[in-house]
């Protein structure tokens, strides 16, 4: 016997879906629930969800899958990751549950459950043996993490039978990155994930947590490509919390009460009283926050805005490259390469930084041109080779009925 979704799965869903229900039956048994959750890529916005922004992100059909039944030792939940190919149990008899070191991959779910047993009470949220599974890249700026968090949050909330609030999760998954992993991320990694939408982007107000859907150019006329340098990032590393505490300082010199409110000028007045790091990190911030308002306006206009779309992604790239600081060479180098391909709209780093992913908005029709100068270009600049696909916006996370079936 075996477990089947009763609705139909993107291709890639579908394979880490077999993929997890292979690894649950051969560790565990029978699955009774699971879930599956996206990565995402920011369009544009970076680093100004943590400084209430606006960002601009899609979620994408590269994604984890969360299988789960109630667990055998009713005192722990026994959690199996299958690319790290890495069993751990979470004590559920401790307040709140013991996982393994702050950052770890396990300390991510233990977070999530964490969050569920102080928001709806321990009673509620019983052991689970979990097996996860996931297409998202770790570590390449795509939000392994917040899909793995959603996902796990998606598996709670059918096993205590609670109603999904897909706003409330993301601030509970947000919350348990905070305290176990250790990331002061903003919200857009985790909503984009809960509430994300098919062929739509969404434009997130990170002070008020509300986004608004925009509709993506069709692929017939414009396509999102992804390439992921394969340099990994860690953010629990300690540059992101600078990043934030960096920017903390630099609004509170500036005297306005929200990054949305300052300007250029009142950065101008004010520059003597801030040092070159507080300077350029304000520059970035509050330029960023005007070009992501931009670019929805021209993504609103429909194809005659593409262009407009694409070089305020250079913009941004600059920006994050010679202001905010957190692009690297094979970012800058992968751009550059983008950049020079005709039918390239635009391209800028994506995620964190320090590594990770680049992507580029393209016509269908430079998409091979595009993939064949990255790679060779990249493997001649960096003797490594980089992963390139295209996505499409996708459906947040959601629960996965399961049907059982006979071999």
């Amino acid at each position: 016997m075996f477990e089947s979704p009763t609705e139909t799965l993107s291709p890639d869903a579908r394979r880490v879906f077999d993929r997890a229900i292979s690894c649950f039956t051969r560790l565990v048994g029978v699955p009774r629930w699971a879930a599956v959750a996206p990565g995402r890529v920011n369009l544009i916005g970076e680093h100004v969800d943590y400084n209430d922004g606006f960002v601009l992100p899609i979620a994408i059909d590269r994604t984890c899958v969360a299988i789960g039944s109630p667990a055998l030792d009713a005192r722990k939940c026994r959690v199996h990751a299958l690319d790290k190919d890495e069993s751990s149990l979470i004590d559920m008899t401790k307040t709140p549950p013991v996982s393994s070191n702050r950052g770890s991959w396990l300390s991510y779910i233990a977070g999530v459950i964490a969050m569920y047993q102080r928001e709806l009470g321990v009673a509620r949220i019983s052991p689970m043996d979990i097996a996860v599974a996931s297409s998202v890249p770790l570590g390449g700026g795509l939000s392994s993490s917040a899909s793995l968090e959603l996902a796990i949050a998606t598996l709670i909330e059918q096993a205590a039978s609670i109603e999904p609030d897909p706003r409330r999760k993301a601030l509970l998954c947000q919350r348990a990155e905070h305290e176990f992993a250790g990331v002061p991320c903003g919200i857009m990694d985790q909503f984009i994930s809960a509430m994300g939408e098919r062929d739509s982007a969404l434009l997130i107000d990170c002070a008020s947590a509300q986004g608004h859907t925009i509709p993506m150019p069709g692929q017939e006329h414009a396509v999102v490509m992804v390439i992921n340098t394969n340099v990994r990032h860690e953010l629990s590393s300690g540059e992101y919390a600078s990043r934030r505490a960096t920017c903390e300082r630099a609004i509170r010199t500036l005297g306005v009460g929200r990054w949305r409110d300052a300007t250029l000028d009142i950065l101008e007045i004010s520059a003597n009283r801030l040092d070159e790091e507080e300077r350029r990190c304000a520059r970035h911030v509050i330029t960023e926050i005007a070009r992501t308002l931009d670019a929805a306006t021209a993504l609103r206009s429909g194809l005659v805005g593409l262009p407009q779309f694409g070089r305020l992604m250079d913009q941004s790239h600059a920006s994050l490259r010679d202001d905010y600081r957190v692009s690297c060479s094979e970012l800058d180098a992968v751009v550059e390469i983008a950049r020079a391909v005709p039918g390239v709209f635009g391209a800028r780093m994506t995620g964190g930084g320090f590594g990770g992913c680049v992507i580029a908005l393209v016509r269908p029709d430079a998409v091979e041109a595009l993939t064949n100068a990255v790679i060779e270009q990249y493997r001649e600049l960096f003797g490594r080779t980089p992963t390139v696909f295209t996505t499409t916006a996708s459906p947040g996370a959601r629960s996965i009925r399961l049907s059982r079936s006979k071999l």
